[in-house]
């Protein structure tokens, strides 16, 4: 069954229960209003009464035949009174205690009419008529203690079924909701799980599906999910390793072939011009091939650092000793190329957990980048800082450079990417990117064109 069945049937039962429940309260107010109106009733008829005994004590003390009369009246508008509203008291005390009330009141009235016929009034009629009173009298009494009885009753009975009614409405509502949603929460447990253990690259199933609600379809679609992820992720792993094979490939081709020309040209013009060339042309073209081979060198040597992964050696450092150490380095290339350095080194910045041969590579990288962008002359500025959440240590290397063009900056970290032309080969930045995540840290990017670029490494601060 649904879910969406299983509460709206739950919602059924329960309000079914509730109209029940209200049903019979209202009958049961009803009836207590009846049985309450009969007592206001009651307590008219018994000040009639209560008149009739009075005129009835009046007539036998001082022979007032005046107060058979009044008793004869006061009779017929009780039994006038009792007509008007019959059906009220017909339903609170029964047909058959309203007849015999009738009876008794009949009666009583009988017995006055006899003496009113007497001229003299004798004991026997007395006795008559003073029994017959008292007969009225008792059984209203008795009645109307029994239904002032029967409304307290009713009323306790009423409050018993109406709490019973609640905790009964209370229990199936718990037991209810309880049963629909632990159905529901373990259901989301397992897709929880799934969908976390799919995040992390385990694309595992759920099995033994005993569900057939939207729960269990839900898993079902998420087994099914898993399944094209698996699928998709083995397509996506090949493609990627064909697609970084070609890109590798064909940047190291690139790179290879320049000076890899320059070499060829120089031995062809080395061998057309032997006879003619002197020892210092035979130098200068000998020192040219020395140096094209030192630029395939460096570019076999910088594409063997981003293939390969180099371990790291981690160890409890100073970032701004490394920051002037990578300085010292680069100091002759500063001044060579007239660049204004400024350090705002932050000495209340928590020391960091890393390898620092690497790191300095990272910050000569961005020095070397730096300089080009900006040569001859230019304002260089290294500041540290703690980073906003106080969990890291920031680095910002700033120029004032020309610049990063926008549409150029997403692709700053791609390997082979490069602006400088013959003269990089876009492995720099991929590098130092690498470097920085086997830190745990992050490096960004921002850059203004003829302004300048501002690069910010982020690495974790180390705490004990």
């Amino acid at each position: 069954m649904k879910i969406e069945h299983k509460l709206m049937l739950s919602y059924v039962v329960n309000i079914v229960f509730i109209m029940v429940i209200g049903l019979f309260s209202l009958d049961s107010m009803n009836l207590t209003l009846t049985k309450l109106k009969f007592v206001e009733i009651a307590d008219d008829l018994n000040s009639s009464f209560l008149e009739m005994r009075l005129s009835e004590k009046n007539y036998f003390l001082f022979k007032d035949r005046s107060a058979l009369d009044e008793i004869e009246k006061n009779i017929n508008v009780t039994l006038t009174s009792i007509e008007a509203v019959k059906n009220d008291i017909e339903r609170a005390i029964g047909a058959e205690n309203l007849n015999q009330l009738k009876i008794y009141i009949n009666r009583y009235a009988k017995a006055i009419e006899e003496e009113k016929g007497l001229k003299k009034s004798g004991v026997r009629s007395e006795l008559e008529l003073r029994l017959e009173g008292r007969n009225l009298r008792d059984f209203f009494k008795t009645i109307t203690q029994l239904e002032r009885k029967n409304v307290n009753t009713l009323i306790l009975r009423s409050k018993k079924v109406l709490l019973i009614s609640f905790l009964v409405i209370l229990l199936l509502s718990v037991v209810g909701g309880r049963l629909i949603s632990r159905n529901i929460v373990n259901s989301m447990r397992e897709i929880e799980g799934l969908a976390i253990s799919i995040s992390k690259g385990d694309f595992k199933k759920i099995e033994d599906i005993t569900s057939n609600d939207e729960c269990g379809a839900v898993v079902r679609a998420m087994n099914f999910m898993s399944d094209e992820l698996k699928n998709r992720e083995e397509e996506m792993i090949q493609s990627k390793k064909l697609a970084s094979l070609g890109i590798l490939t064909a940047g190291l081709a690139h790179e290879l072939r320049n000076p890899l020309n320059n070499i060829s040209m120089v031995a062809q013009n080395f061998i057309d011009m032997q006879d003619s060339l002197s020892r210092k042309q035979m130098v200068e073209l000998m020192t040219r091939v020395e140096e094209e081979t030192k630029r395939i060198e460096e570019t076999v040597k910088n594409f063997l650092d981003f293939a390969k992964q180099r371990e790291v050696h981690l160890k409890d450092a100073d970032i701004n000793d490394t920051i002037r150490q990578a300085v010292k380095l680069m100091q002759n290339a500063l001044n060579i190329s007239n660049i204004e350095l400024t350090l705002s080194l932050d000495s209340s910045v928590p020391h960091v957990f890393i390898d620092e041969p690497q790191i300095q590579e990272v910050l000569i990288n961005l020095m070397s980048n730096a300089i080009q962008a900006m040569s001859p002359g230019g304002k260089l500025f290294i500041v540290t800082h703690e980073g906003s959440a106080k969990d890291t240590v920031d680095i910002e290397v700033r120029d004032t450079g020309t610049g990063i063009p926008p549409e150029v900056l997403p692709n700053i970290f791609d390997p082979f990417f490069t602006t400088k032309g013959v003269d990089g080969t876009g492995l720099g930045m991929s590098i130092s990117y690498g470097i920085v995540k086997k830190h745990k840290g992050t490096i960004k990017v921002e850059s203004s064109v003829n302004i300048g670029t501002t690069f910010t490494v982020e690495l974790p601060a180390h705490k004990e």
